[in-house]
């Protein structure tokens, strides 16, 4: 039994630069999108749509932090497969330069996910709006939920519930915070203060739940899930493409390409860089703590001790050398 509704979002290549600057490659971004196409994936993230700058710059932050449109239609036309599936980028609040942004039909980008804390939540219709206007399919992803007042988010669902410009609203574990029962208690939440939008899933692995909250929202009715190839993504990363297609057991999903995707382009690359779950971003989960400390102090034994007695300091075990 499947449920057909269901979308996955493959952001192997968005979350995934997280972690190097978006310095990949342009055959490895092509293998990860030749194997979403052939798995049959519905959406691919190809990355950011930051602004340039002098402090932005494609040479240190890497291309695929900006998705120039020229850059995205090599990567689609390097790939014959008969299924393409939808193309997406991703928009930080402040760093947009919409003035650059063609009509969709004009563009290889079909849909413009806008991430934004709750603080902005204003700003961040505005820009769904704004793209809306050209033909994007949009949504909005509420960053670090579990940190947020509940009366300013409640406030911020309806804001989006009220936006017709927004198709889909992500509850984002940014942290990687959540147990299974958070996971439903905050879809409940956003289906009573925002019951006529379609919600989608963000999991992070800090606590090794990425896939099984995953399970959960699923459980829960949500039908747009965004995974990464062997779980690639920002700290601890998210909840893996391949795991998550032999779940969902739909026929229209091959995931195959996916394992052929970790040998030739996930396993080279993890020579050069480290993701996936380790003690200290287990320890920034279970503390609802953005992981961007954890990736300071992995490879620091003395930070790494300081980040224990911390840990068991806010559990209430013992003294801590912070004292």
């Amino acid at each position: 039994m499947y449920r057909e509704e269901i979308k996955v979002l493959d952001c192997t290549i968005r979350d995934g630069g997280l972690i190097n600057q978006y310095q990949f490659t342009d055959d490895f971004v092509k293998g990860c999108y030749r194997a979403s196409c052939e798995a049959g994936v519905d959406i691919v993230e190809l990355g950011k749509k930051l602004a340039v700058s002098d402090e932005y710059t494609r040479d240190k932050w890497g291309k695929w932090n900006f998705c120039d449109d020229d850059d995205i239609r090599r990567v689609v036309d390097s790939c014959d497969s008969e299924h393409r599936p939808q193309v997406a980028v991703m928009f930080d609040v402040g760093r947009v330069d919409l003035d650059a942004l063609v009509p969709a039909d004009q563009s290889p980008v079909d849909m413009i996910r806008t991430a934004c804390y709750v603080a902005d939540i204003d700003k961040g219709i505005d820009l769904a709006r704004r793209t809306k206007d050209l033909g994007y399919g949009t949504t909005i992803n509420i960053m670090a939920c579990s940190a947020a007042i509940e009366r300013d988010l409640i406030e911020a669902l309806e804001q989006v519930n009220e936006s017709p410009e927004v198709d889909y609203l992500y509850l984002v574990d940014s942290y990687g915070a959540f147990y299974s029962e958070q996971v439903s208690a905050y879809l409940a939440m956003y289906r009573e203060h925002a019951p006529d939008k379609p919600l989608g899933f963000h999991a992070h692995n800090n606590q090794q739940l990425a896939f099984s909250n995953t399970q959960q929202a699923i459980i829960e009715g949500v039908n747009l899930l965004d995974a990464t190839i062997n779980g690639i993504g920002r700290g601890a990363g998210n909840c893996n493409l391949e795991l998550l297609l032999n779940f969902l057991k739909n026929p229209k999903f091959d995931v195959r390409p996916v394992y052929r995707a970790i040998q030739e382009q996930l396993v080279p690359l993890r020579e050069e860089i480290e993701w996936g779950f380790n003690d200290i971003y287990g320890i920034s989960g279970h503390l609802n703590q953005h992981p961007r400390e954890a990736m300071r102090v992995r490879g620091d034994n003395g930070a790494r001790e300081l980040c224990y007695d911390f840990f068991l300091e806010q559990s209430g075990e013992g003294d801590s050398a912070l004292d």
